[in-house]
């Protein structure tokens, strides 16, 4: 019961289609018609700029973190299961899956990368302040969004089995398959940057 109703809270969460939304009732634009045609915080930096850019990274990291943390609140509760944090797996899967699929949004969503932010900061804080970290590094060094997103995400299991030695089976499974879907979700980009024809992006200029 717990896991059909956080993950069910978790998808519609995740179904929120934070660019596109703002791009239409702001800007009169959809943000999946320009750029990288990707409903994501990155193509919104691109296309409608580092105002809403901000506003759509900021909302997309918290849905996915009020996903996942929300069944760790209600766990105060004598009435949620032993596994709350295999409760906790389902509804950030769930809140992901939504974002890239969105059914508010034709099922046509962004790769993710931000509302997966959010849910291993309400997952793992450590872990995500980790990844975070090796993200600015990349980032600020290459000026790649997409290389920076890749790097931090097969950091998150390297770091649950190697930093922090978890215990948890499952939540070794779920950093492996969020990082794994993170990469697919790149691929093209992936082929872009072998090819030196990924576009580049500095927030830090004016």
């Amino acid at each position: 019961m717990n896991f059909i109703l956080f993950g069910t809270i978790a998808y519609l969460l995740g179904s929120i289609p934070t660019a596109v939304w703002i791009g239409k009732v702001w800007y009169g634009v959809d943000v999946r018609e320009h750029g990288s045609k990707n409903a994501g915080a990155t193509n919104t930096f691109r296309v409608l700029g580092k105002k809403p850019g901000k506003i759509v990274l900021a909302i997309d990291i918290l849905k996915g973190f009020i996903a996942a943390f929300l069944p760790y609140v209600c766990g105060v509760g004598p009435w949620i299961s032993n596994d709350l944090i295999n409760v906790q797996l389902v509804a950030s899967l769930c809140a992901v899956l939504g974002h890239v699929f969105p059914i508010f949004a034709s099922f046509n969503g962004g790769k993710g990368v931000a509302t997966s932010l959010g849910v291993i900061i309400g997952t793992h804080p450590p872990a995500a302040g980790i990844c975070i970290l090796v993200f600015i590094v990349v980032f600020i060094v290459s000026n790649y969004v997409s290389l920076g997103a890749i790097c931090a995400s097969v950091t998150f299991p390297l770091a649950l089995i190697f930093i922090f030695k978890t215990q948890s089976y499952w939540l070794v499974v779920f950093g492996i398959v969020l990082g794994t879907a993170v990469i697919i979700a790149h691929r093209k980009n992936i082929i872009r940057l072998l090819n030196g024809t990924e576009g580049k992006m500095n927030l830090f200029k004016k």
